[in-house]
């Protein structure tokens, strides 16, 4: 009997409930052009168990971090601070012209704490999302370390603006993107049929309007998708059920994954997202975040048109956005209070010495109804 399990136990199931129902009666809805209404900008707290995360990450006990990656959300930086910028006494070991890292538990050369892109590789499949790691990653531990036990499994991932995310993943495919290579696993099954959307070996030099134009663009509400436990809604069988219930049910249960994982950032606000890390899993980072506002794919120059027709095909996506803008400033509002409070004033700590005034001005005026 495989022993191995996945505990999420995050919040009380009397929280969940409360932030389900508050989430359902202010659900958002979109004008055009995808923005919020005002009478739902008023935002009621999450309970204090969903928004407080405060664990002592066990690095020579049988925690381990998991690293959803979602394509375009700085994912590769943020990927690159966990295996060479934590300030740990045996941190991973990384090589010159490998791109794996040893992230092995101290005294040992193969139990694993993190399971990421550098540092186990793509184990799980290429950008592996909610459905594939959770079902993979369990039993990819035992067979790796030969022993069947139980692992306390931390999940964690970045999210960002949906369009801009959208225009750096169109960038990227006209660069020769695929992700041809990708299993799409869901109930123990491997989608290799899906539709695409181009003909030959890849779709270098798309046009943005060609990309929005094709049904089956996987680029369209991905981190929605990539977050939702996908099983519900018959996988990638577009015939399981209608396209209303299944984007209903898709977006709820991205949400509900979203509010059970132990930690998530924002790609928008890199100082805040060090500070939540850091305060969740008592992990230091050794060199400070970099907020960079400008990327090659924001200064694309797009005509209003185009931006409606982007948020009209990520509409789930920038639901999903700004609903994880609520919790992510509630919690990290929360965990400031909380920390600020303690004998050490964690403004003047060396370990988060980043923190000072700049990183407020990471909130920009068009937040401040999350705060």
């Amino acid at each position: 009997m495989r022993l191995s399990v996945l505990i999420i136990f995050f919040c009380t199931s009397s929280d969940i409930l409360e932030d389900v129902r508050w989430d359902y009666q202010y659900s958002t809805r979109f004008r055009t052009g995808g923005n919020l209404s005002v009478s739902h900008r008023r935002t009621k707290p999450f309970s204090e168990k969903t928004l407080v995360r405060d664990y002592h990450f066990d690095i020579n006990g049988d925690d381990v971090l998991v690293f959803l990656h979602i394509q375009k959300t700085g994912g590769t930086t943020f990927g690159k601070h966990l295996v060479k910028n934590m300030a740990m006494e045996n941190p991973c070991k990384c090589f010159r012209g490998k791109k794996r890292c040893d992230c092995f538990r101290p005294g040992s050369s193969h139990s694993h704490w993190l399971f990421s892109r550098y540092s186990t590789g793509w184990s799980c499949g290429l950008h592996a999302d909610w459905t594939e790691l959770t079902s993979c990653v369990p039993q990819w531990m035992d067979q790796k370390e030969k022993l069947i036990k139980k692992r306390r499994y931390y999940y964690i991932t970045m999210l960002r603006n949906p369009v801009s995310r959208y225009l750096s993943e169109w960038r990227h495919v006209q660069r020769g993107a695929t992700w041809k290579n990708s299993k799409h696993m869901c109930d123990g099954k491997g989608t290799n049929e899906l539709p695409v959307c181009y003909s030959g070996e890849d779709w270098k030099n798309v046009e943005l309007k060609e990309f929005m134009a094709c049904e089956y663009n996987l680029a369209n509400n991905r981190q929605t998708r990539m977050l939702a436990d996908l099983s519900i809604i018959g996988c990638y069988n577009m015939s399981f059920m209608s396209e209303q219930e299944r984007n209903n049910k898709m977006l709820k249960s991205a949400k509900k994954n979203l509010r059970h994982m132990a930690y998530f950032g924002l790609t928008e606000y890199q100082k805040k997202s060090q500070f939540i890390f850091e305060k969740t899993f008592k992990l230091n980072f050794i060199d400070p975040f970099q907020q960079f506002n400008r990327t090659l794919a924001e200064q694309s120059p797009i005509t209003n048109d185009e931006r409606k027709q982007i948020e009209k095909l990520n509409q789930l996506d920038i639901e999903l956005y700004s609903f994880s803008k609520k919790l992510f400033f509630q919690r990290y509002n929360k965990m400031k209070e909380i920390f600020s409070k303690q004998k050490s004033n964690w403004e003047s700590s060396s370990s988060i010495s980043s923190f000072s005034s700049v990183e407020d001005n990471e909130l920009s005026s068009d937040d401040s109804h999350y705060v």
